[in-house]
């Protein structure tokens, strides 16, 4: 009977911390990818991870929103590694990515504009490093690779970045 009791109180405590993280989780999510829909989708896999970690793990006995943003940041890099190998694939079968027209509703401004443009794992590692702060070895470390890969893919990134950035946007007169 105790048991069932301290599950009970548990779950309750659990459902509060995320009631409160919520709100975190979801503009740290959004902030990085820009679009509702996999902020959406994103916040929910970071919560269902979490459950997952608390009923299988059971080391961890708080919950705290920044462990919950490091979920949601793990998530995040599995999202940008999925859209990574996808467009390979598509690439190696000569098949063109559609636009990704998800931004059209929300207006990030011309920085965000241009590393949406990037490929799934440049605009991983400028995230990582120039929004989260993250050193070089912790975004290596994220995602998964050697130090000196990700500092070829940050300087490479980073001319891409600039290039695009400086470069005068078409006027377009209706």
């Amino acid at each position: 009977m105790e048991a069932a009791h301290q599950q009970t109180l548990d779950t309750s405590v659990a459902l509060t911390a995320f009631d409160a993280a919520l709100p975190e989780v979801y503009g740290y999510l959004f902030h990085r990818c820009h679009d509702r829909a996999t902020a959406e989708d994103l916040t929910s896999e970071t919560f269902l991870a979490a459950v997952h970690e608390l009923k299988h793990g059971g080391e961890r006995s708080v919950i705290t929103t920044p462990w919950l943003i490091g979920v949601a940041r793990h998530k995040l890099v599995d999202h940008w590694r999925r859209r990574e190998r996808d467009e390979r694939r598509l690439a190696s079968v000569g098949v063109e990515r559609e636009a990704d027209t998800s931004l059209s509703a929300v207006d990030p401004g011309r920085g965000m504009e241009v590393l949406a443009g990037l490929n799934p794992m440049q605009t991983a590692a400028l995230t990582l490093r120039h929004v989260d702060g993250l050193s070089v070895p912790e975004v290596a470390a994220a995602l998964g690779r050697s130090v000196h890969a990700t500092e070829t893919l940050l300087s490479r990134a980073r001319a891409i970045f600039r290039t695009r950035y400086l470069a005068p946007t078409e006027a377009h007169d209706d």
